[in-house]
């Protein structure tokens, strides 16, 4: 490791650096930087950024360890860049392609499972990712951190163990590619939510283990001796150790009014629910959602007023005596003992804030449980020992141990809480549900101590492989909790590459979930920045897009030009992936790849929904250099910047893709898709397009090879040719016909390879149109299609070229005829086939006068609504009133369009929302 790249030098706890300045300790450091932030937070506008969390002084600070990670934005991060990053230079050599292989890493490893979180993407897979983007020195950002397995990735890079170095170039030098840089990248993470990032302090700091282990036992000692008497269970003449108390909630049966113990009577003999059941009292069939639920009044222990709550009742236990696992039901003891507990004053270090409104309040029975604040989730014995752990670890001095003794309390918060559920019919155990706050009728109450007793042993793991063998592991990494719409601090065109796994529609809802472990921090996560669909924060599709924009345009700003980006994307809706297609491109990035990130294990929602996403699809997106950007504003609308643009982008696809030895169609490189890529950049710059579709196309036939549907730069189609000659068969674009353009595409692709009648094509045709076809747009007639947008030759003149080729190829008695001979002729009559360039273009601006006459009729039909429509027709309107500057009409016409159909075509949404972007510009 360079000089430079050793932010602090930690020796025996002797004297450290940091940011260039000397101190004679490590907790001087701490103490010195501590003082700074603590200014900082009297300063108004200091706590008016973007994301700013919810919290006092006094918890930030707690959290915090600055400058190395702040509870809320890090005031350091320009210092960080300035001090270890190196300016841009547009002279510097550097070229990518993107990661033209999929990655596949599973969850097992000791330092993923350390510290859990909703998502994260295994630190393994993002290695190769660093590796191939960046080398030593190079600065890599995560704006949407989590736990922080993008620092965690930068750092392995530098400590890998000799096997994983042996392992990742092998594959790389199977594949062709130039062996990796191992070393340190420096890194910064941001992400909205403190506990994530409190996470991720953990998992890119150095901890001394045994000091920690050591640190531990005592508290446990401290532990058993305080409160190991509220888990002691009485077993004739000696005692048992409880491992967790079953709770029951009561009903009233609808009949008779009658108490109804849940567990007693609706459960079978193999611990499963019954449909049915009778009622102990009447005999009344009962089933759960004819019961009612029993509540009593209490006077609240944390706000002495008194409130409703349900009942629930100890019904069984599962203890531990002589090193032999029992059962009983309660005794006058254990009531007894449970009655001296919940007499205890409420402890004054635990939480008893409310919770907002929120989706998690609204489902999983928090309503029905009448759940109002957080103490609501734990019973009085779990919330005691919970205090008094926290109490504890509060007067531990090293602050690196502090933090990784809280992280174990943090790990068993649900498992410690009413949301964990007992599941007797069930080979998992007592397990909550993930992704909800779910309160199940039977809680099983755990034994905490225990519990925060077997979350050490995730850290022993971690400790015991490579990553935390380095001192100077975690002082290359700095930690912000900031919105990624506002990285504090950092100056232009700094950050050298960006990786990312951003939240992706409603899948999840953080701050929702976050909420719980938060409070007992005291930070709290705002909401506001959050990018999520969410209908009780009133944030639908386009909010969502507006902020991932709002996030793409700051990495965008930060991003040195000519750069990477990777995004993981995980969502099935076509909407959400469209918002983020159109976000990348509106702020200018240029998408070059979308492979695949297996992460092995698949979340319950993935497993089960049949439309869900079972893999994560990985987006590599580049900032195009400033040397295009300079040229496109010289030369304005001139169909050089169209080739200039082709040019560039063809330089950053993959030359090829391979996949079990067989090659794989890189669709960056079909003409239709540069085509694409191209309008969005010219839009973007406010640049009329300069060409049509079929003057892009044909100029593209006539400067750039082709090989097998895609284009290469000359000096790329060598490299191509040689793998193709590796392989027997050729790469296949697979097509999937959901709407006009896409029936249009399909058609050229099939006519093309075999001019055919219409009897011919129309049974193909037919089974193209299944069930995938979009919900709004009107089914096209086959002949509509043909004559709009191909030839059908009528027998007068010679045989065109196109139609003599497939017949001399695939007829033996008509080889070698003239294409003026009768039989030919004959044989070719009613064909239809896909023109010359020369005429595409001449039937390209037909049918463009017959769509806009159509979006003449959409734009003076009356309603609010048009039920059915053609894409292609909204299309082709959008794209001329963009060439014209009426935004209004665009805008008009949106409005008109189901929002599904709109956020569910790319197209339309991106010229929507520039429609959008100007006119709030211009406004």
């Amino acid at each position: 490791m360079t000089d430079k790249l050793k932010l602090e030098s930690v020796s025996g706890g002797g004297a450290v650096e940091c940011l260039g300045q000397a101190f004679p300790s490590d907790q001087a450091r701490r103490e010195h930087f501590l003082s700074l932030l603590a200014a900082k937070l009297k300063d108004p506008e200091f706590r008016k950024q973007e994301g700013f969390p919810r919290g006092t002084d006094e918890a930030i600070l707690a959290m915090s360890d600055p400058p190395y990670y702040t509870a809320c934005p890090n005031p350091w991060l320009q210092d960080f860049v300035t001090n270890y990053g190196r300016p841009y230079d547009p002279t510097e050599k550097y070229a990518r392609e993107p990661m033209a292989i999929d990655v596949s890493e599973g969850k097992t490893d000791p330092i993923y499972k350390a510290h859990s979180y909703h998502t994260k993407v295994p630190h393994l897979a993002i290695v190769p990712s660093i590796l191939h983007f960046t080398k030593p020195g190079d600065i890599v950002l995560d704006g949407f951190a989590g736990s922080g397995m993008t620092g965690v990735a930068s750092q392995w890079c530098a400590v890998a163990p000799a096997q994983y170095r042996h392992q990742i170039e092998s594959e790389w030098k199977s594949a062709g590619k130039t062996l990796p840089e191992w070393g340190p990248r420096p890194t910064i993470l941001a992400d909205l939510s403190p506990v994530a990032t409190f996470i991720a302090t953990n998992y890119n700091q150095t901890l001394d283990i045994n000091r920690f282990l050591t640190e531990a036992e005592k508290i446990f000692v401290e532990m058993e001796n305080e409160f190991g008497w509220m888990y002691s269970t009485k077993i004739g003449n000696s005692f048992g150790k409880i491992d967790f108390t079953v709770w029951s909630e009561v009903f009233y049966c609808p009949e008779c009014t009658g108490e109804v113990v849940f567990h007693d009577h609706a459960l079978d003999q193999d611990g499963r629910v019954k449909d049915a059941f009778a009622c102990p009292h009447c005999s009344a069939e009962l089933t759960k959602n004819n019961l009612e639920l029993a509540f009593q009044t209490i006077i609240d222990p944390a706000s002495k007023k008194a409130r409703e709550v349900p009942i629930r009742r100890p019904v069984l236990i599962r203890y531990t005596s002589i090193k032999k696992r029992s059962e009983k039901s309660p005794d006058d003891s254990d009531l007894d003992l449970i009655n001296k507990i919940n007499e205890m004053p409420f402890p004054t270090n635990a939480p008893s804030n409310q919770f907002p409104d929120m989706q998690m309040t609204r489902v999983g029975r928090m309503k029905t449980t009448k759940i109002t604040n957080i103490h609501d989730l734990f019973l009085p014995r779990s919330l005691r020992v919970l205090a008094g752990f926290f109490a504890k670890v509060e007067r531990v001095k090293d602050a690196n141990i502090r933090k990784a003794l809280t992280i174990i309390a943090q790990h068993q918060f649900v498992n410690a809480s009413i949301l964990n559920r007992y599941r007797p019919a069930s080979s998992f155990g007592n397990s909550p549900l993930t992704g909800v706050f779910y309160v199940s009728s039977l809680v099983a109450e755990a034994n905490v101590i225990d519990l925060l007793k077997g979350s050490i042993n995730r850290i022993k793991r971690m400790e015991k492989t490579q990553w935390g063998k380095g001192k100077e592991w975690g002082r290359n990494v700095f930690i912000s909790t900031s919105s990624a719409s506002n990285i504090n601090g950092i100056s232009n065109e700094a950050i050298d590459y960006i990786f990312t796994d951003p939240p992706f529609g409603e899948n999840i809802y953080y701050s929702d979930l976050n909420f719980l472990t938060e409070s007992w921090h005291g930070v709290i996560t705002d909401p506001i920045q959050e990018a999520i669909i969410d209908r009780v924060k009133q944030k639908g599709v386009m909010e969502y897009q507006r902020l991932m924009q709002a996030c793409f345009a700051e990495y965008y700003r930060v991003l040195k030009p000519g750069r990477w980006m990777t995004v993981v994307f995980s969502n099935s809706r076509a909407a959400v992936w469209n918002a983020i297609q159109v976000s990348l491109q509106q702020v200018g990035f240029v998408v070059a790849e979308v492979t695949t990130l297996d992460k092995v294990h698949l979340t319950f929602q993935q497993a089960m929904s049949p439309n869900a996403v079972k893999q994560d699809l990985v987006i590599s997106a580049y900032k195009p250099n400033g040397g295009l950007e300079q040229r496109l504003a010289e030369r304005g609308a001139a169909p050089e910047s169209a080739w200039d643009f082709v040019q560039t982008h063809l330089r950053q696809l993959s030359v090829s893709k391979s996949h079990n030895g067989l090659l794989e169609f890189v669709l960056e490189r079909d003409p239709r898709r540069i085509y694409d890529r191209m309008v969005a950049w010219f839009v973007r710059h406010d640049v009329p397009v300069p060409l049509s579709t079929e003057e892009f196309l044909d100029g593209l036939r006539s400067r750039f090879p082709a090989r097998d549907g895609m284009v290469f730069l000359p000096e790329q189609v060598t490299e191509y040719d040689r793998k193709r000659a590796q392989v027997a068969q050729a790469p296949q674009m697979e097509m999937f016909v959901a709407d006009e353009r896409s029936a249009i595409d399909w058609l050229t692709d099939f006519l093309r390879k075999r001019p055919s009648t219409y009897q011919e094509v129309h049974p193909e045709f037919t089974t193209q149109l299944g069930a995938g076809w979009k919900k709004h747009e009107t089914r096209p007639e086959l002949s509509a299609l043909l004559d709009d947008n191909f030839l059908r030759y009528d027998a007068s003149g010679d045989v065109p070229s196109q139609i003599h080729n497939y017949l001399s190829t695939n007829y033996h008695d008509l080889r070698n005829l003239e294409k003026s001979d009768p039989r030919l002729k004959a044989k070719a009559k009613d064909r239809w086939y896909v023109p010359d360039p020369g005429k595409a273009q001449d039937l390209e601006q037909k049918r463009e006068k017959t769509l806009l006459k159509e979006f003449e009729a959409y734009r003076d039909a009356p309603g609010r609504r048009l039920k059915e429509f053609r894409l292609e027709v909204l299309r082709a309107g959008f794209r001329s009133a963009w060439a014209a500057k009426d935004f209004k009409t665009i805008i008009s016409i949106a409005q008109k369009v189901p929002e599904e159909a709109l956020q569910e075509d790319e197209k339309l949404l991106f010229w929507y929302d520039s429609a959008l972007t100007r006119m709030e510009a211009n406004a």
